[in-house]
């Protein structure tokens, strides 16, 4: 919270602004509050149409500096493929889309602070919530003595219903408004989209089938499978049944292919780092058939330790991005192992997609396969295996069991 004595010099402040409902409320806030100019920043990361309605609130609001920004390539590229090749999951469902867009915009925002000699940055993150510990642990890694400007901290705005009423009374549009109340509270980017509020907060209460916007239900989907072939550089897919496609175009793709088929979809109670309980839910249908195929391709690829080792650490590491730790000196450290890992992970998976379902059904590496057919088959392995070397194996392996059996039959 700026206090008292930093209030008066703050002259510019850089507001994440995506043009929805509590980051338009918060321009007109600070504007009235702080007295201060305003630049804003809009990532395109994904979200489509929320782009131009975010120039335009701007603009009706007075605001001067504007930026709007397709950061696409670089999501997909540098935060995306990265956090995937770790195969990274969060409480073993949650596949962080929220949460591995937060430190790109924390990261351009200090840049424009920057470029326009701003003094304060700004989010519409909530004080309950696990976004304001993201951006902000972004902002001071990025720049250790930037100044917050986190309104829901300070206003007296503590409900959608009364951000609703704040935006009819200063004449600033609400996308999706119902009679019904407040609307949800959506995220989107390339890797998903997710809602929360409204009939969400109840845990006990099934998603309206209206609610979902990325893909069809499975029930809905088509009655006929769909194979798809991933091609993968290092870690990377690089391209779709045999198309070459940039990082961005490859998650677009798969997108349209798995919402068409049912497929992302996870209602989600997850324990946010603030220490409360949420319900969620999400759409991450390209995410999905990105984690199913890498970890097939892994399959071959990888040798045992590293592979038992990456799953280890897989948590840990998936905790630090939920968490807000991007930037730091651990993740980094993590990555660069991570990276390490995927140099031999080259080849082709092949998935079939059918109705909500993801079935791995084919994966091959022509350079870098450590599956030997020689070896590992039922039929004449013509003596690259000697089954007989099992027996001292097993018993070594069985020896110290053997130990504690003997002293437990002793002892009865």
């Amino acid at each position: 919270m700026a206090n008292k004595k930093s209030m008066d010099k703050i002259k510019k402040v850089v507001l994440a602004f995506s043009g929805g409902l509590d980051t338009s409320v918060i321009l007109k806030w600070l504007q009235d509050t702080y007295q201060c100019e305003i630049v804003t920043f809009t990532a395109d990361i994904g979200q489509g149409e929320e782009v131009e309605p975010a120039r335009v609130k701007a603009k009706q609001l007075g605001v001067k500096e504007i930026y709007i920004e397709d950061l696409r390539e670089e999501f997909v590229r540098d935060f995306v493929f990265p956090m995937f090749r770790a195969n990274a999951i969060y409480e073993g469902e949650y596949l962080l889309g929220t949460s591995i867009a937060r430190p790109l915009i924390a990261k351009r925002q200090i840049e424009i602070v920057k470029e326009t000699e701003a003094d304060a940055v700004s989010h519409g993150a909530t004080g309950k919530g696990n976004d304001q510990v993201r951006f902000e642990l972004g902002y001071y890694a990025l720049k250790p003595d930037i100044c917050v400007i986190a309104p829901w901290r300070e206003w007296d705005l503590t409900s959608r219903e009364k951000l609703v009423q704040y935006a009819e009374r200063h004449g600033i549009p609400v996308e999706m408004k119902k009679k019904t109340g407040s609307p949800y509270s959506m995220d989107a980017n390339l890797l998903h989209i997710s809602y929360e509020g409204r009939m969400l907060e109840d845990p006990a209460k099934e998603p309206e089938e209206s609610m979902w916007r990325w893909s069809v239900s499975p029930e809905n989907a088509p009655d006929k499978a769909e194979y798809l072939d991933l091609e993968y550089q290092r870690g990377d897919v690089v391209a779709l049944n045999g198309e070459k496609l940039s990082p961005a175009n490859v998650l677009a793709k798969l997108n349209q292919l798995g919402g068409k088929h049912g497929i992302g979809r996870l209602d989600l109670v997850e324990n946010r780092y603030v220490g409360m309980k949420s319900r969620g839910c999400y759409e991450t249908p390209g995410g999905a058939i990105l984690l199913r195929a890498h970890r097939a391709i892994e399959s071959i690829t990888l040798d045992r330790e590293v592979a038992h080792l990456k799953d280890e650490l897989m948590p840990r590491y998936a905790t630090l991005i939920y968490n807000g730790y991007w930037w730091s000196p651990e993740r980094e450290l993590m990555q660069t192992m991570i990276d390490a890992s995927q140099v031999n992970v080259n080849g082709w998976v092949r998935v079939k997609l059918y109705k909500g379902n993801i079935i791995v059904v084919g994966r091959e590496s022509q350079t870098h396969s450590l599956f030997n057919a020689d070896i590992a088959t039922f039929e004449e392995d013509k003596g690259a295996y000697n089954q007989v070397d099992a027996v001292g194996f097993i018993k070594l392996n069985a020896l110290r069991m053997r130990i504690a059996a003997g002293i437990a039959e002793k002892n009865k």
